[in-house]
């Protein structure tokens, strides 16, 4: 079982680097290989843009899958996302007071880079504010399914705001708002991707130190405690993480869907185990990969254009969904 185990990871590990490499040789410019390494023109594709949007999808594409991972694993829900607790929502307020907000109150976002940098800003302050709320109703409810219900009617509340503050909006403002909800990997600077590689970086670190207790959760909060366990910490330790990788991730791309929920089900199916200590390594293969190759087919369909990611990403999310309901349901 070890051996087959170590076979997996070999080829999804060497699948990860083709499907890296591919996303640098295609995009939505058409340009040969050989002028994308020899002309100016090319290099300037490569490394400027190319190559950070790459970067950037594989960050994600682990982030949302280790994330969704937890979720899946602190709910026991199948269908739980790194999204359920309302995070998202959260940053797509601070996304829509900041854009939107400073529309109705007559301010005209001229500059490019002050707009994308009081975005991604807006976003993250959106979603710590939620998961401060989150976590403070944590200390004071002892069931993990009173904070989902709390979770998921912050999100109605966010969600409320948003459309008022839609209504009230200029349509140029409303269209940069739609557009940062549809997800794009690209267009980050080296400061951003700084920020976003930290943030990320720090949730992994602290979903593999809380592998065991992830492990335990599985089995039940009773047998958890049972062993010893302090099960408020815990899900705070797991929620911190989740925040930390989605926080930043919608702050910087967008809201991205579909990666969260899928992936963890497709390592499961995979690797038959539920061991945390297999399924980690395995969604950051599996999830860095499967959102690359969700970028480079989005540039490559287009050809001249750009598909918003959440697009592609549901063509992978949605079968897998419905699969899950059909088999829960039989």
């Amino acid at each position: 079982m070890k051996t087959k185990r170590l076979i997996y990871y070999i080829i999804f590990a060497l699948l990860l680097l083709a499907l890296f490499g591919a996303d640098l040789l295609f995009g939505s410019v058409n340009i040969s290989i050989k002028e994308l390494f020899a002309s100016d023109g090319g290099r300037e594709i490569l490394y400027n843009f190319r190559l950070p949007k790459a970067v950037v999808a594989l960050i994600s594409g682990i982030a949302l899958s280790i994330c969704g991972l937890q979720m899946q694993t602190l709910f026991r829900n199948p269908l739980a996302d790194p999204y359920i607790l309302g995070v998202s929502s959260g940053a797509g307020l601070g996304v829509a007071i900041y854009l939107m907000g400073l529309s109705i109150a007559g301010y005209k976002m001229e500059n490019t880079l002050i707009q994308s940098l009081g975005t991604a800003g807006a976003a993250l302050a959106g979603a710590l504010i939620v998961t401060a709320l989150i976590l403070y109703i944590s200390r004071r409810v002892k069931t993990n399914l009173a904070l989902l219900i709390f979770g998921v009617m912050l999100g109605f509340i966010a969600g409320a705001l948003v459309s008022l503050l839609q209504y009230a909006s200029s349509a140029h403002a409303l269209k940069a708002y739609v557009l940062w909800t549809m997800g794009s990997f690209a267009a980050l600077t080296p400061l951003q991707l700084y920020i976003l590689l930290a943030f990320v970086a720090l949730g992994v670190l602290m979903c593999i130190s809380n592998i065991k207790n992830l492990n335990a959760i599985l089995l039940g909060n009773e047998y958890a405690t049972s062993v010893g366990l302090n099960i408020k910490r815990i899900r705070n330790r797991i929620l911190i993480s989740t925040t930390l990788l989605v926080g930043a991730v919608t702050a910087f791309c967008g809201p991205i869907g579909f990666i969260g929920i899928a992936i963890p089900h497709i390592a499961k199916f995979i690797f038959k185990d539920a061991d945390h200590k297999v399924l980690v390594p395995a969604v950051i293969l599996i999830g860095g990969g499967l959102t690359l190759c969700a970028d480079t087919l989005a540039g490559v369909v287009s050809r001249g254009g750009v598909i918003p990611i959440n697009t592609m990403a549901a063509l992978f999310g949605i079968p897998i969904i419905l699969v899950i309901i059909l088999k829960r349901t039989q």
